[in-house]
């Protein structure tokens, strides 16, 4: 396979123009996470096993819990899904619903903020 000479020095004159741009500035900043930036001023309720998140106990119907709701201690707020397991995800406080973080059928990691509490 032969390279060609002339789309070579492109690049490299491209990467050039691209460095003097920049004028010293990195390319990427190490100081900021890739994840999404949460408010988290409240009580945060994180998914406690991987799977899928449901809002409510089966499709069509009412949810959960939606935003502006108050719960109370032991509530479920979500049901997460690991292997045909329905798995119900209680409140730890009382609280009013601030934020969902999921969406109904969304993957979720273990520790991942789902819900955040007033």
């Amino acid at each position: 396979m032969e390279i060609d000479k002339k789309i070579i020095k492109k690049l490299i004159e491209t990467l050039e123009d691209l460095k003097k741009s920049l004028k010293g500035q990195d390319i990427i900043n190490s100081n900021e996470s890739d994840e999404e930036k949460i408010d988290v001023s409240g009580e945060v309720i994180k998914s406690p096993i991987v799977g899928t998140a449901y809002l409510s106990p089966e499709p069509g119907a009412k949810p959960f819990v939606s935003v502006g709701k108050k719960i109370k201690k032991g509530e479920t707020l979500l049901i997460v899904e690991a292997m045909k397991t329905m798995n119900h995800v209680p409140t730890t406080k009382d609280g009013v619903v601030k934020k969902i973080c999921v969406e109904d059928g969304q993957p979720v990691e273990f520790g991942q903020t789902i819900i955040i509490l007033e």
